[in-house]
């Protein structure tokens, strides 16, 4: 479930028309109800509308807003949590990375990182002690000798046929050949695989669409908040317009992450489940830091045990993360503090580099839906996920209410398998397909060799030309086939004159069909614009003028949806827009 940071813009009339919401309200019932747009509420109801199962998901902020989108962009096995004993979860975690890098290969690729080595024995006393308490001690860098031992252990989980490489060591002199940048004391490197992530919320999107297009039975609608429970159900709040209506389901599922106890809260039971840390992380403009990366994550542990990794992404630089203590109710940002954090680590790590906050472009942070864990230091918080069962407060146990504590973006398929299967029982019906090897969305046909994505570009690159196509193709996957037939039959691929990277009519379908609420849906989650720190006063008109067309909005909603998205941009991701010119006179 996503912050509750946004404020409704909403006029009468067209404005306030949202037909997934009267959807809800014509058939005000289903046999389960995810309340958690998050990757993991949405892989789940993927998983049961595939079953067959009516199934309703809905968010009260937009979908994959929370703690999903606030990743690291990464797919990877957790090569971190062998230290705290978690080896399932880590076989687990590889082979989901593993998977993920084949059925969704439009956003999930194999990632070379590389990590700076200062010391040779380093960390050896102290790990078994980590390992047998979970308690972090005195913070040490681990050295050489640790590293190879986790890295070849890390090798070991990956036995499928080689989905990303095994790991490599080299000493200074050839580090320093490949990463020159680097700081010249180091001894060694070690490069290992996980992999990247380049569009989370598009990936999120495409879960999702994938069990809307299960059929009628499936439904999902952002912008809706569980506001209470009411005896035959659960009481549903319009967070546009602040309306509520009844709604009645056999299973209700709580997969609101970080906000688990809250909503639970808001349903009339109290639990204390979580305990989340909050991760930031801030995007660099700095062509020669990503000059200096080689195309290669950098995960680099400073002596007084603190973490840094500086990822090359879109053209930019994504710098993170950290790992604190956080209360849900209070704002979730990035502090001048861990950006300071975040600048003394590149400058360790690349002393020639200089880095100030002129690069930063965008800034972002979430809260991690850990589990409680009131004296466990939070590095060494599990990762695993678990079930928690009660009932939904005041039904008289007639309707039990299942609680996910935990969970992360990398095994979300096999975590909503999981879940699924508990639902299924509690409907006492058997599970009738698997999403295992099931492509994901734009990941369907995707051609994930040269000859094949020539091909595929011969094919589809005929009226907007190969350069356009594979520019679609790369955003959407093969979900842009449609998209390409559309924008050729309209003549609508019109460049926005403000971001020519998307067309008029590119926009447009975004929002007509992807339950575009706000405008600051479209820059933050159905595009790259604010993540790549593209977003002008001249952007803000314009995307506001093209989804409005698209949607029917009035002039003062424009106007409205403008000003909503500047100052979240500003108060949230630390971005200024420039003052000029508004094209709304």
């Amino acid at each position: 479930m996503a912050t509750s940071s946004t404020t409704s813009t909403s006029s009468s009339g067209a404005d306030s028309l949202r037909p997934a919401v009267e959807a809800l309200r014509a058939r005000p019932h289903a046999d389960v109800l995810v309340i958690g747009a998050g990757i993991n509420g949405i892989a789940t109801f993927r998983d049961l509308a595939l079953q067959g199962v009516d199934v309703v998901i809905i968010d009260r902020d937009d979908f994959v807003s929370g703690a999903s989108a606030a990743s690291s962009h990464m797919i990877h096995g957790g090569i971190r949590y062998l230290e705290n004993g978690e080896f399932r979860l880590v076989r687990e975690s590889v082979e989901e990375r593993n998977a993920l890098v084949r059925i969704a290969p439009h956003y999930v690729r194999p990632l070379k990182t590389t990590v700076p080595i200062f010391s040779t024995f380093s960390g050896i006393l102290s790990a078994p002690l980590r390992f047998l308490t979970h308690k972090a001690g005195k913070p040490t860098e681990r050295g050489a000798a640790l590293i190879k031992v986790g890295l070849t252990a890390y090798d070991s989980f990956s036995r499928d046929g080689g989905s990303v490489p095994r790991h490599e060591f080299h000493g200074r002199k050839r580090s320093l050949a490949e990463l020159p940048a680097l700081n010249p004391g180091i001894k060694y490197t070690a490069t290992y695989y996980d992999a990247s992530m380049h569009d989370p919320e598009r990936l999120a999107l495409d879960v999702l669409n994938d069990g809307l297009a299960a059929g009628p039975h499936a439904r999902a609608a952002n912008y809706v908040e569980a506001a209470g429970a009411d005896g035959d159900g659960v009481t549903l709040r319009d967070s546009v317009t602040g309306e509520e209506f009844s709604f009645t389901a056999s299973v209700v599922v709580n997969a609101s992450g970080p906000w688990t106890d809250l909503t639970n809260e808001a349903l009339g039971g109290a639990t204390r489940f979580m305990g989340g840390t909050k991760g930031s992380h801030i995007v660099l403009d700095h062509p020669e830091l990503l000059a200096a990366t080689d195309g290669r994550e950098i995960f680099f542990e400073h002596e007084d045990g603190r973490i840094v990794l500086i990822y090359p992404l879109k053209g930019r630089v994504l710098v993170g993360t950290t790992d604190l203590e956080h209360d849900m109710r209070k704002p979730i940002r990035t502090t001048e503090e861990e950006v300071d954090y975040f600048f003394d680590l590149i400058s360790h790590v690349f002393p020639g580099i200089t880095v100030n906050r002129s690069h930063i472009v965008y800034r972002f942070a979430g809260v991690r839906p850990l589990p409680r864990h009131d004296e466990t230091q939070p590095g060494f918080v599990s990762r695993d996920y678990r079930i928690e069962e009660a009932a939904v407060p005041g039904s008289g146990g007639a309707i039990p209410l299942l609680s996910l504590v935990g969970g992360k973006w990398t095994t979300f398929r096999a975590l909503a398998e999981h879940l699924g299967d508990e639902v299924l029982a509690k409907l006492g019906r058997a599970r009738t397909t698997s999403t295992e090897g099931l492509a994901i969305g734009g990941g369907r046909g995707y051609p994930t060799t040269d000859a094949a994505r020539t091909v595929w570009l011969a094919s589809h690159g005929e009226v907007l030309g190969r350069t356009r196509a594979a520019e679609l193709l790369e955003r959407y996957g093969t979900r842009a086939e449609s998209l390409i037939a559309d924008l050729a039959k309209n003549g609508t691929d019109v460049p926005l004159a403000s971001a020519p990277t998307y067309s008029v009519g590119e926009l447009a379908a975004l929002a007509r069909e992807e339950q575009v609420v706000h405008l600051i849906d479209v820059l933050k989650r159905r595009t790259s614009l604010a993540f790549v720190g593209a977003v002008t006063a001249d952007v803000l008109a314009e995307v506001a003028d093209v989804v409005g067309d698209a949607l029917d909005w009035s002039a003062a909603r424009r106007v409205g949806e403008i000003e909503h998205a500047r100052a979240e941009l500003h108060d949230v991701h630390g971005v200024t827009i420039e003052e000029r010119r508004i094209a709304h006179a």
